[in-house]
């Protein structure tokens, strides 16, 4: 696979597996969410999500050229080819962790998309336009129940600043660039990464200190996904997600 054609797999790779990974993690509330509207609105977004995994990886499949569906992507890797956001496999734990991940990775994903919608690519373009539209209705649910949650009750808000404080060093791999990046931005296939953190902050900052919450400092962690490097929990999700399609390889319906 040439240069570009790898860089462009992975990128679509990146985007797809996100998607898979965080509807799944959404999709694990459904049937215990705390509310009935919170249990429908949750298991449309996952609903949304999984279904721009189907697009994205099946953009994957088609430049690898190995003959690999969306299914044998989603179904038939292991953990380490993975290149889903760390931040996506985090485990829900509570509420307040679903909807303060759920923003966090929303704000970066409306981002993305926004910039993909202008991608050289027509097959980006189209991908990026359909999911740019559900990704915006995505960011302004999360965005108000942060507010509504954060800004709420003394043990709301408590929960909120704690689901914050674990999730947000995984925030630093979102703007990390690598030569592929750089490649595809040159080519006006991709967005130049780096360049979206400015609009990514100003959105999260306006948004946390609406909700009365504190950004943590000086906790990072160091960036994995690009390297197939991944949190445990990942091989477990995986393990529930992937079951059936091992143990009864290629069955059907």
């Amino acid at each position: 696979m040439e240069a570009r054609e790898a860089a462009l797999f992975e990128l679509a790779l990146r985007m797809g597996d996100t998607a898979l990974i965080l509807g799944q993690r959404v999709s694990e509330w459904c049937g215990h969410a705390p509310a009935l509207e919170e249990d429908i609105a949750l298991a449309n977004t996952a609903l949304d999500l999984l279904g721009q995994t189907q697009m994205w990886l099946e953009l994957a499949g088609e430049v690898e050229g190995k003959g690999r569906s969306a299914d044998d992507l989603a179904f038939l890797r292991d953990a380490w080819d993975f290149r889903n956001l760390v931040l996506a496999e985090q485990p829900n734990t509570d509420f307040g962790h679903t909807i303060m991940r759920q923003y966090l990775i929303d704000a970066w994903n409306r981002l993305m998309l926004d910039e993909l919608q202008n991608s050289a690519d027509a097959r980006i373009a189209s991908i990026a336009g359909k999911a740019a539209r559900e990704t915006a209705y995505h960011l302004e649910r999360s965005r108000d129940l942060v507010i509504r949650l954060g800004d709420g009750s003394e043990e709301s808000h408590a929960r909120m600043q704690a689901a914050l404080n674990t999730l947000w060093p995984f925030t630093d791999e979102f703007f990390e660039a690598d030569d592929g990046d750089a490649l595809l931005a040159a080519e006006g296939i991709g967005p130049d990464t780096a360049a979206l953190a400015p609009q990514w902050q100003r959105e999260v900052q306006a948004s946390l200190a609406a909700a009365t919450l504190d950004i943590p400092e000086g906790r990072t962690n160091p960036s994995r996904s690009r390297s197939g490097r991944h949190t445990e929990h990942l091989g477990h999700l995986l393990a529930t997600m992937q079951w059936l399609q091992r143990a009864y390889p290629g069955a059907r319906w």
